[in-house]
């Protein structure tokens, strides 16, 4: 009879504990008492995982005490760190308890808060990272045009706090009613480096061919300086001013080549809508060998995620104008795609 009783009471001790599922606990100044699982704390906004809403943000100063049951580490304002287990306050001071130390504090000395035995976020944001993109366009169209478009590309890019590089290569080949439209090959290097908010200067170089347009070889390379007219988490547009140095080689033995200094400009637009992004760039790159020889670039492109993996869809529509083609005639050189992206790797 005793064994049965101390087994029921056995069983009845480990279903309580198997009841009481890890909880932290953040109160609110006007009241409000969430329960669940604190994810971070960060620029004064504390996140809260729960079952009942999924993901709360709560601005700090909206938070009048919270509670963990397991440990966390926390940065306070003076920069030192104290790993444990953040205890409901008492006389308007809250308690972290570790294994070598406790420390008193009050709630908005926290400058940040993360998982125990993860690594400082503020140490990971100043830490460079590599992302990178693969795409394949092949689009075909028949009826009264027939045209075949193919293009690969390639992007890796590498951002700090301050700075960003990357590098790219591009070719892409269309025929249209059986006659070579485009046959393009390009691969380049870009740089940028802050100055101060808003501000910085950059340098690039860009090189390849571009057989419709008799262009055996062409370089060009510039630097100048960047300032972002738009820049938060959802848009960015940023704008370019700079010197470059163009030279084209031309297939023709008839078609001297071109070696010039000149001007660099361009406007990059970019906008999250939901999950998706669209992107608009141009480019305007006059010599002043002859301010009526340009080159003007368009790409506008729209991509959407396909479900939670890597892949992306992109559609959208490049264009190229050359003022001075070798023959002398103006050209648009102008490519519809439809764009397949992997994109893998770690970004800011």
């Amino acid at each position: 009879m005793l064994s049965s009783i101390l087994t029921r009471l056995g069983m009845c001790a480990a279903l309580s504990c198997a009841l009481r599922l890890p909880a932290d606990v953040v109160e609110t100044t006007n009241g409000a008492r969430l329960v669940g699982k604190i994810i971070s704390i960060k620029n004064e906004v504390v996140t809260l995982n729960t079952d009942y809403a999924g993901e709360i943000k709560v601005k700090q100063g909206q938070v009048a005490s919270i509670a963990t049951d397991n440990p966390v580490a926390v940065k306070l304002a003076d920069g030192s760190i104290v790993v444990g287990v953040i205890s409901a306050p008492e006389a308007n001071r809250q308690r972290i308890t570790g294994p070598k130390r406790s420390v008193d504090f009050i709630l908005k000395s926290i400058r940040s808060s993360w998982a125990a035995g993860e690594e400082d976020p503020d140490v990971d944001a100043r830490r460079r990272k590599w992302s990178y993109a693969a795409s394949a366009d092949i689009n075909g169209r028949s009826g009264t045009h027939n045209q075949l478009t193919t293009a690969y590309s390639y992007r890796s890019k590498l951002t700090g706090p301050d700075d960003t590089f990357q590098y790219y290569t591009n070719y892409s080949r269309q025929e249209t009613n059986g006659q070579v439209s485009a046959d393009q090959f390009k691969a380049g290097v870009d740089y940028a480096d802050t100055i101060n908010d808003g501000k910085t200067w950059y340098v690039r170089d860009e090189g390849g061919f571009d057989r419709v347009n008799d262009i055996s070889l062409y370089d060009i390379a510039a630097g100048g300086l960047g300032y972002d007219l738009i820049k938060d988490k959802n848009q960015t547009l940023n704008a370019r001013l700079g010197l470059s140095y163009r030279y084209d080689r031309y297939t023709s033995p008839n078609s001297p080549s071109l070696s010039s200094a000149g001007v660099d400009t361009g406007l990059a637009y970019s906008v999250k809508i939901g999950k998706a992004r669209l992107a608009d760039k141009l480019s305007f790159l006059p010599t002043f060998q002859n301010f009526d020889n340009y080159i003007i670039n368009h790409e506008f492109s729209f991509e959407v995620p396909l479900t939670k993996s890597l892949w992306k869809l992109g559609t959208g529509v490049a264009n190229t104008y050359f003022s001075k083609p070798a023959g002398g005639t103006d050209r648009l050189d102008t490519l519809y795609f439809t764009r397949l992206v992997l994109t893998w790797g770690r970004t800011q």
